[in-house]
């Protein structure tokens, strides 16, 4: 019986202690359910939009000098996006689209952009009016940056580099596409990748 005791007892215990942090600190989605949005060698999946100049070799999602965007085939109510980014020259300015319709030129209508302008930097805008300032330093030229955009019902969260950087609790877009704006400048994108959390009422957080 003394075999059997010092036998049950540490499995009992290895069960609690491999389930515990499972249970307290796991995010409600796994590293499993990430879908590449690129695959690093064309444009499946992505739709160009009146003239944006987008490129794919190597790995790398190349934006040349133009103005226009880039859109998902697919539009996406609740979700989070993860891109890596580098600005190619000075005075840079783009941004990431979420939640955006189709009407409009060179740009949807109206849509809100996470702004990557050199001087407003991660800044949130809905059409040409600023909802929530920049709170994010300038990156010089060359360098990679993440930008994590998480979406749930009316909520916007941005993290840059991996520290949360705002968040928005009064989005009016129920459901869109995602895109990448091209004004003028040249960039690099890769790493992009999607998590769906979900088709929830537009209202739910």
């Amino acid at each position: 019986m003394r075999t059997l005791k010092l036998h049950f007892v540490p499995v009992v215990l290895l069960a609690f202690v491999s389930l515990t942090p499972r249970s307290r600190g796991a995010d409600p989605v796994g590293d499993d359910e990430w879908q590449l949005l690129f695959n690093g060698r064309d444009l499946a999946g992505w739709m160009v939009m009146n003239g944006g100049a987008f490129t794919a070799t190597n790995g790398i999602l190349h934006l040349e000098r133009s103005t226009g965007w880039l859109r998902t085939e697919r539009q996406y109510t609740n979700f989070v996006f993860e891109a890596q980014w580098r600005a190619l020259e000075t005075n840079y300015n783009g941004g990431f689209f979420i939640r955006a319709g189709l009407e409009g030129k060179p740009f949807p209508d109206n849509a809100w952009q996470v702004n990557l302008k050199e001087s407003s930097l991660g800044s949130l805008l809905k059409g040409r009016e600023t909802v929530v300032p920049s709170k994010t330093s300038k990156f010089p030229v060359n360098e990679w940056v993440t930008f994590r955009m998480k979406v749930r019902g009316k909520k916007l969260t941005l993290d840059v580099n991996g520290k949360r950087a705002w968040e928005f609790d009064d989005l009016d877009a129920g459901r869109g596409y995602i895109g990448i704006q091209a004004e003028g400048k040249s960039f690099d994108f890769r790493h992009l990748r999607v998590q769906d959390i979900g088709t929830g009422a537009a209202g739910q957080n």
